[in-house]
């Protein structure tokens, strides 16, 4: 089983002419077929990590590698879900999955069936030649989740993806997101700021304070895979361990100092 590695990561930024540290020697496994998640406020150092995990951001020191192979920038073997879609919009939503296909070799015809396929996955099979501008935010966000599957990585790594959908629209893509988790089994790293989510989504979840990044609460969670089995949504978020589990949470967070802006 493929596992993505972060190991003693730094990494630090120059403002108002002094370094900040961001993340010290921090630590983090993902394994193919878990969802771990990050909960943490803003400036904690969760995009950061991300970032670096997606190789769009060198670290200063450490490693980052999946099973030995030792990952330098971005790379086929992790798909990327943005909060904001980052969609072409001169494109239809057939060509958006299929453009990153092209690396691959693919020939059209081969690149449009890769496409079908993962549109399909995502519920919008119907919909692969309307142009951005006619999809709704949850439609932008699945063929945002889709072009990152076309090119069938081992992890998909989410930034904040849901975060500026309505409440109804965003429960929907998170039980699509574990709905696909389930037929793939992908490895997942997901970053939010919802407690909710993170409870509903976790198969692993780590609380973050920082700067630097620490992992205030480490937990494994069953709710994720009490879904996949079959739970309805509403039995798992009405479960009583579940809000217990949200008060332990937001109490981590609202001992915060108030300038440490959630």
């Amino acid at each position: 089983m493929s596992r993505l590695n972060a190991e003693r990561v730094s990494l630090s930024f120059e403002r108002r002419g002094a370094a900040q540290v961001i993340l010290d020697n921090f630590d983090l496994q993902i394994d193919k077929g878990e969802s771990v998640v990050v909960l943490g406020p803003s400036g904690c150092g969760k995009s950061s990590l991300l970032n670096v995990l997606a190789g769009f951001q060198p670290a200063d020191s450490g490693r980052v590698h999946i099973d030995g192979k030792i990952l330098q920038g971005p790379g086929g073997e992790r798909g990327v879900v943005f909060q904001d879609d980052a969609l072409m919009p001169w494109l239809d939503a057939l060509d958006n999955v299929a453009l990153g296909l092209r690396l691959r070799g693919l020939n059209k015809a081969e690149r449009h069936a890769r496409a079908r396929q993962v549109l399909e996955l995502v519920g919008l099979a119907s919909h692969a030649h309307h142009q951005v501008g006619e999809l709704s935010g949850g439609q932008r966000q699945r063929l945002g989740l889709a072009r990152a599957l076309a090119v069938d990585p081992d992890f998909l790594l989410l930034d904040e993806p849901f975060g500026a959908l309505d409440a109804l629209t965003r429960e929907r893509m998170q039980v699509l997101l574990l709905d696909v988790w389930k037929r793939t089994g992908k490895g997942l790293f997901l970053i939010t700021h919802s407690v909710d989510e993170a409870l509903f989504l976790a198969t692993d979840l780590i609380v973050l304070d920082g700067p630097p990044a620490r992992a205030v609460l480490r937990r494994q969670l069953p709710f994720a895979r009490r879904y996949t089995a079959g739970e309805p949504v509403r039995s798992i978020k009405g479960d009583p361990a579940f809000a217990q589990l949200r008060q332990e949470l937001l109490d981590i967070f609202l001992q915060e100092p108030a300038d440490h802006a959630y």
